[in-house]
């Protein structure tokens, strides 16, 4: 069989509704009929698919329905930022439950984030229950690198003390269930890949808020390279920063002149005090002049950065998510960046827009994971 014809690909067409039936398959999958018919049956066998009714004949006998079955497993999921997290409840066909928004400073260590983590996510799994559904994992969007492999941070900046820190491990000792921990950019790009984009290969997903981060889908893959480093453009050194010292070390890279930290902090010094991004997007709305120039500026670097990876990689589309993807400011000059210095055969026929998912776009990165990892067939992964 080839990855293309894997239970979790079949699932997923099945579930967003681009497959209704077994004809729908072999044309989205491009395999031999008796090939996908032969995976179809595995599934229905396994309790995974139910196929039932007929669906519009397109010249021939019409067509059975194909659906996934209801499945009570949930998988929970955690969006961790520097100073918040989002969690919830993540079903199979991508519906998202229970979200909510808490508060906490990952930056004041491992220690007390495992603790306030666990405690979360504790009585959000016993809220599933309670509700008569099986939490079968956890999935957690870190932001920072991660090595997939072993679950363990990899020197986070703005992050002392997470410095090889083996989160999965502790999370899963101390959960009792199992865990997967990924990049926050790479599961936001997963779970937008995974809901609404599936016809498209080669995705890169921007996540921009109080620091940058990009995801990469790469083939109708998560791309994380070979350290777990790959698309991290928040370090890339840009000129409109000069000298200006970076968490991570360096100098100018393009989270001191665009991340929203950086934003808030030349708005502290020259214009209205903001607290927190919401605020500065108060102020893009309502056409406060200093603060929709910095978000302009913002863009044309963030611009400036992704022509470099367009150029490169040849995307399908670009997306931009994160807080500050809702400053149309900000949108519109990473657009105008893009067509202006993007080679014409590269921006033929690319998107370039805003998530879909919203705040949702990382759990269900991690919840979908988690869950495809999971599924009650030997031959789901």
């Amino acid at each position: 069989m080839t990855d293309s014809a894997s239970a979790k690909d079949i699932l997923r067409l099945v579930s967003s509704g681009v497959a209704a039936s077994r004809a729908d398959l072999v044309r989205e999958l491009g395999l031999a009929a008796s090939t996908v018919s032969l995976r179809v049956q595995e599934l229905v066998a396994a309790g995974l698919l139910t196929e039932s009714g007929e669906g519009v004949s397109r010249g021939g006998r019409r067509p059975r329905l194909l659906r996934v079955t209801r499945h009570d497993g949930v998988a929970l999921a955690a969006d961790l930022g520097s100073h918040h997290g989002r969690m919830a409840a993540v079903g199979l066909d991508g519906t998202v439950m229970d979200a909510a928004e808490h508060s906490h400073d990952l930056t004041a260590g491992p220690e007390p984030a495992v603790d306030w983590l666990v405690d979360r996510l504790t009585a959000l799994a016993e809220r599933q229950r309670e509700a008569g559904r099986t939490v079968t994992g956890v999935g957690v969007a870190f932001p920072g690198p991660v090595d997939v492999a072993s679950g363990r941070v990899l020197a986070p900046s703005r992050m002392p003390g997470w410095h090889r820190f083996p989160l999965r491990e502790v999370l899963t000792e101390r959960l009792g269930l199992p865990v997967t921990v990924d990049n926050d950019a790479t599961l936001m790009a997963v779970g937008e890949h995974l809901t609404v984009r599936q016809n498209l290969d080669h995705l890169v997903v921007v996540k921009i808020g109080r620091g940058i981060g990009c995801g990469v889908i790469s083939a109708g893959r998560a791309h994380r390279g070979a350290n777990g480093c790959a698309g991290d453009i928040s370090h890339v050194r840009v000129d409109a920063a000069q000298e200006r010292p970076c968490s991570c070390g360096n100098i100018g890279c393009l989270e001191t002149v665009a991340s929203g930290a950086a934003l808030q902090r030349e708005l502290a010094l020259h214009g209205p005090t903001v607290d927190g991004t919401a605020d500065l997007l108060r102020l893009v709305s309502d056409g406060d002049p200093y603060a929709t120039t910095l978000v302009r500026a913002a863009g044309r670097h963030i611009g400036t950065v992704l022509s470099v990876v367009v150029n490169f990689f040849n995307p399908q589309a670009v997306v931009l998510g994160g807080a500050l993807a809702a400053a149309e400011p900000l949108v519109a000059s990473v657009r105008g960046v893009l067509y202006e210095r993007c080679l014409p055969m590269a921006t033929a026929g690319l998107e370039i827009t805003t998530t879909v998912t919203g705040p949702d776009a990382g759990l269900l990165g991690a919840g979908l994971t988690v869950l495809r990892e999971t599924l009650p067939h030997p031959e789901a992964s």
